[in-house]
C-alpha cells in the first residue's frame, strides 16, 4: 500500500512540473499578444547584494524637473511604477545610504523599462576622527522566519551551539542542554536546513560539541510554511553553519582558552577562482565542564514515613573535532553542483559521585551509601552530501535537488561502584553498557516557478530514511567475580523511520500586501522493536498540513504579518527507549514505546515597527494541541523514582513576545527580548489527574557600549520565571554575562575576553510531587565560566551590513 501512495504523490508531482512548464510558455505568449503598461521597475541592493525594502524611489521629468511619482521598495526591495511614455530620472534614498540618482530613463508605449539592480552605498561621515560604519544586522526578518547572526554576540566566544542557542531571543536551554522555544521542548533542529547526525538521539549532548565559531547564524522559523518538514511543535531552529564564497584565499582562524578547562582552536576558509569555490573549516575543543546537584525526597508508604537526600559532583567533558570540506562548482551562471563532507568525532571521560543519605522518621540519618560512575562516551558521525542547482532565463526561477547520506554511532560503557559508608565490605561492582547505530538517508527535490511580476509558484518532494539499533545492557558482578545481567535493565531496540512527502505553495504581492499558501502531506511509516521481549509496534499514518502568511505593509515603517501552520511532534527516540541511564539507580529516566505523536495547530499575529533610531517587533500567538506529550514521575514500593512519557489530551497555550532594539548612540545599543505565556494542560493516566494552568514570562537584556581605546563591552541578562509543571514548578533563574572585545592588527584580529554566569546562578531548581511523595532539588550542569580568545582574519574585513545595527533587526524580506 505504502508504495502505491508513494508512486500517487510524485506522479502527482510530475504533473504539477509539467503544468508549469506549459504554464509558462502560455503567459509568454499572452505578454507578446496582449503588451504591459507602460512604466519603470527595478531592485534596489546594498554593496553586498542585500535588497533593501523601504527605500524611497521617486520619479521625475526630464522636461520640467517636476515630480511625477514616488513609491516604496517592498520587502524583497523591488519597486513598479506605472508612467505615461517619455524620458524621466529617478532618485532612491533611504535612512543611513548616501542618496543617488540615476538619468536618462526612456518609457516606451506598452513597455516596462527594466533598470538594472541600483545599488546603494553606505554613509561615512567622519567626526572628530572617528568613523561611523553601519556593521552586519543582528537580526533579519523574512516572511516566515526570523534570522539572527551570532557572531557580533560577544557572549557566544569560546562556547559552544547550545550556549549561541541560549543567546538567541525566544530560545532557552536548560542547565541539561534540552532547548526549548517559547517555554516548549517541542522543536525541531537542523544544521544547513536539514536533519544531521551529529544530533543523534540526544540533541541535548550534541550542541555542546559544536564550536561556536562554526555556526555563521540561527533561523528561527515560528510558524513554518509548507516547504519545512512538518516536525516541530513550536517550529524549527536551524544551525546554518559557516561557507563563505568571496573570490580568492580568505579565511578566519581561531583560538580559545578558558576556565574551568575550556580550550580550542578552529578554522574556516575558502578559495574562489572562476568555476571552482572551495571551502573547508575545522574545530577542536577540549572542555571539562564541573556540576553538582542536590535533592531531598520523603515517602509516605502507608503508616510510614522517610526520606533521603542526595549529593552529586560530576565532570563531564573530554575532546571534540569537528570537520567540514567541500566545493561548489559552477559549470556555468545557470548551474551548481555542490559537494560536501561533515566528520565528528568526540571522546569524553564523564565522573560522577553521589551520596544518598537516608533518614528516619524521626529524621536522623541511619543510613549512608555512595555511588561513583566512571563512563568513557565515543560518538562518531560521518555526513555526504551532493547539491545541484538550476537557474533559468527567468528571475528567481531554480530547481534544486539534495541527496544525503549520514553514518553515526554513540557508544557509552560506565563502571559502576557503590559501597555503603558503615560497611566497606558492601561494595556493590556494575558495568553498564548503551550503544546507538545510526543511518539516515534523505532525497529532496524543489522546483520554484515565479510568475507575472512578484508572483511565485512551489513544489516539491522529500524522502527521508532512518534506522537506529540500541543496545543497553546492566551487568552485576557477583562474589565469584563473574558478571551477570541484570534482566530488568537489558535489551534491544531497533526505530526505523521512514517519511515521504510532498508540498505545493503559492505566494504573491499586491501593492502593501504580500501572501504565502501552501499544504503538504507526509506520510510517515514508523515501527519500535524490543528485541529481547519480543514486542514490535508498527504505526503508519497520512496527514497533510496546510500553511498561510499574510503581511500587510502599513506605511514604510510598519508592517503587520498573520500566519497559521499546522504541525506534528513525533516521539523522539530517547522518548521509546525503556532505559537509557543507570547513573543513579533511585532515579530512574525512562521511555515509552507506545507514545504517539502530537498534533498543533499555531496561530501568530506579528506587528515590525521600524523608527530613526531602533525597531520594535511584537507577536501574539495562540498554540493547541492534542495528544501532548509531558514527563511524568511515579514512585514504586521501595521509595524509587521513575520518570517517563506519556500522552495526555491536549493543550491550549497563548503568549505575547516582544524584540526591542535601540541605538542611543554611535557608542551605545540596547537589544531586549521577552515573553510571556500560558499555558493549559488536560489529561489524565492511570486514573490521576495530571492537568495543570501555568503562567510564566523570560527575559532576555543585551547591551553593548564602545568605551575607552575603542573596546567594545557587552554586558546580558537572562531571567526565567517560576513556572508550573503538571506534577509540580520550577523555580526562579537567571544569569549574568559579559564580553570586552578590542580589535587589533589593523583590524584584522580581534581580542574578546567573556564571563559567563558571573554569579553562578545558573541552576535548576524544582519541586515535584505526587500522592506519596515529595522532592525538591537543585541542579547545575556547568559552573561559571572565564574564556579568552583571538580571532584573525585573512583577506576579510569585519563583516559589514546591509542595514546596520541602527535598528537591530536588519531586513524585512521573504
Amino acid at each position: 500500500m505504502i508504495f502505491v501512495i508513494v508512486r500517487f504523490c510524485y506522479f502527482i508531482l510530475i504533473l504539477f512540473f509539467s503544468h508549469l512548464l506549459f504554464g509558462q510558455h502560455s503567459q509568454k505568449v499572452n505578454e507578446r499578444e496582449n503588451g504591459l503598461k507602460a512604466g519603470i521597475s527595478g531592485i534596489i541592493t546594498d554593496e553586498s547584494k542585500n535588497t533593501i525594502p523601504f527605500a524611497n524611489v521617486s520619479v521625475y521629468s526630464v522636461h520640467d524637473s517636476a515630480l511625477v511619482k514616488g513609491v516604496a521598495t517592498d520587502i524583497n526591495g523591488n519597486f513598479a511604477i506605472t508612467t505615461r511614455p517619455g524620458k524621466y530620472y529617478l532618485k532612491i534614498s533611504f535612512l543611513s545610504y548616501q542618496e543617488t540618482t540615476l538619468d536618462d530613463i526612456i518609457v516606451k508605449p506598452k513597455q516596462i523599462t527594466k533598470v538594472n539592480k541600483i545599488t546603494l552605498l553606505e554613509k561615512t561621515t567622519t567626526l572628530n576622527e572617528y568613523e561611523v560604519v553601519a556593521e552586519k544586522s543582528s537580526m533579519e526578518l523574512k516572511l516566515d522566519k526570523r534570522v539572527f547572526n551570532v557572531e557580533k554576540d560577544l557572549a557566544n566566544t569560546g562556547g559552544s551551539a547550545s550556549e549561541v542557542l541560549d543567546n538567541v531571543p525566544s530560545v532557552a536551554v536548560d542547565v541539561e542542554g534540552n532547548v526549548s522555544l517559547r517555554g516548549s521542548e517541542g522543536v525541531r533542529i537542523l544544521i544547513d536546513g536539514k536533519p544531521s547526525g551529529m544530533l543523534g538521539s540526544s540533541p541535548a549532548d550534541a550542541l555542546k560539541l559544536i564550536p561556536a565559531n562554526m555556526i555563521d547564524r540561527i533561523e528561527l522559523i515560528t510558524n513554518p510554511s509548507a516547504r519545512y518538514d512538518a516536525e516541530g511543535e513550536v517550529g524549527i531552529i536551524n544551525i546554518v553553519l559557516k561557507k563563505q564564497e568571496k573570490n580568492g584565499l580568505n579565511g578566519v582562524f581561531d583560538i580559545t582558552a578558558g576556565y574551568p578547562s575550556n580550550y580550542g582552536a578552529s578554522y574556516s576558509i575558502n578559495y574562489r577562482k572562476k568555476w571552482i569555490n572551495l571551502f573547508s573549516s575545522y574545530g577542536i575543543n577540549y572542555r571539562k565542564n564541573p556540576g553538582y546537584g542536590y535533592s531531598y525526597q520523603k515517602f509516605n508508604v502507608g503508616d510510614t514515613t522517610y526520606a533521603y537526600e542526595r549529593l552529586r559532583e560530576h565532570a563531564r567533558g573530554g575532546l571534540s573535532n569537528n570537520f567540514k570540506l567541500g566545493s561548489d562548482f559552477y559549470f556555468n551562471d545557470k548551474n551548481t553542483i555542490t559537494i560536501s563532507g561533515l566528520y565528528n568525532y568526540s571522546h569524553n571521560i564523564n565522573e560522577a559521585n553521589i551520596v544518598y543519605n537516608d533518614y528516619d522518621g524521626n529524621n536522623l540519618i541511619f543510613l549512608s551509601t555512595e555511588r561513583d560512575e566512571d563512563e568513557t562516551e565515543i560518538r562518531q558521525n560521518l555526513e555526504g552530501g551532493i547539491e545541484y542547482k538550476k537557474l533559468f532565463k527567468k528571475k528567481e526561477q531554480t530547481w534544486v535537488t539534495n541527496w544525503k547520506y549520514v553514518q553515526s554511532d554513540d557508544g557509552e560503557e560506565a563502571d559502576l561502584i557503590q559501597t555503603l559508608s558503615s560497611d566497606a565490605s558492601s561494595r556493590l561492582n556494575q558495568r553498564s553498557t548503551n550503544r546507538e547505530d545510526q543511518v539516515n538517508m534523505l532525497f529532496q527535490s524543489d522546483y520554484i516557478h515565479p510568475f507575472k511580476e512578484k508572483g511565485k509558484f512551489e513544489i516539491g518532494a522529500k524522502s527521508t530514511w532512518r534506522t537506529i539499533d540500541n543496545f543497553f545492557t546492566v551487568e552485576l558482578q557477583d562474589g565469584q567475580g563473574e558478571w551477570n545481567v541484570l534482566k530488568a535493565f537489558d535489551n534491544e531496540m531497533k526505530y526505523t523511520e521512514n517519511i515521504y512527502a510532498g508540498y505545493i505553495m503559492l505566494a504573491n504581492e499586491l501593492n502593501k500586501f504580500s501572501y504565502q499558501l501552501g499544504t503538504r502531506a507526509e506520510y510517515s511509516d514508523i515501527k519500535t522493536e524490543l528485541k529481547k521481549t519480543n514486542e514490535v509496534n508498527p504505526r503508519q499514518y497520512l496527514n497533510f498540513f496546510p500553511s498561510t502568511h499574510f503581511s500587510y505593509k502599513l506605511d514604510s515603517t510598519n508592517t503587520m504579518q498573520l500566519s497559521y501552520s499546522r504541525r506534528l511532534t513525533r516521539p523522539r527516540f530517547r522518548h521509546l527507549l525503556p532505559f537509557f541511564g543507570y547513573t543513579d539507580n533511585r532515579n530512574f529516566y525512562s521511555g515509552n514505546p507506545n507514545l504517539n505523536p502530537e498534533y498543533t495547530n499555531s496561530f501568530e499575529l506579528s506587528h515590525l515597527k521600524y523608527f530613526e533610531k531602533g525597531s520594535i517587533m511584537s507577536s501574539i500567538y495562540y498554540r493547541y494541541r492534542t495528544g501532548v506529550i509531558q514527563r511524568i514521575t511515579l514512585m514504586d514500593t521501595s521509595g524509587y523514582i521513575r520518570t517517563f512519557p506519556i500522552n495526555l489530551n491536549d493543550e491550549h497555550a497563548y503568549g505575547l513576545e516582544t524584540n526591542i532594539a535601540y541605538q542611543f548612540s554611535k557608542k551605545f545599543r540596547i537589544n531586549g527580548s521577552a515573553n510571556f505565556y500560558r499555558a493549559i494542560n488536560q489529561g489524565s493516566y492511570e486514573g490521576l489527574d495530571y492537568g495543570s494552568d501555568t503562567y510564566a514570562w523570560t527575559g532576555k537584556l543585551t547591551s553593548r557600549l564602545k568605551i575607552f581605546w575603542d573596546i567594545d563591552w557587552q554586558l546580558s541578562f537572562d531571567y526565567r520565571s517560576p513556572m508550573n509543571y503538571i506534577q509540580g514548578r520550577r523555580l526562579a533563574m537567571y544569569s549574568l554575562n559579559t564580553g570586552l572585545s578590542k580589535d587589533v592588527l589593523n583590524k584584522k584580529g580581534t581580542i574578546t575576553f567573556s564571563g559567563k554566569d558571573l554569579f553562578n546562578t545558573r541552576k535548576r531548581r524544582t519541586e515535584t510531587y505526587g500522592n506519596t511523595f515529595y522532592n525538591e532539588s537543585e541542579f547545575q550542569w556547568r559552573t561559571r565560566q572565564f574564556i579568552i580568545s583571538f580571532s584573525y582574519r585573512l583577506n576579510q574585513k569585519k563583516q559589514r551590513g546591509s542595514r546596520g545595527d541602527y535598528n537591530g533587526t536588519g531586513n524585512l524580506s521573504d
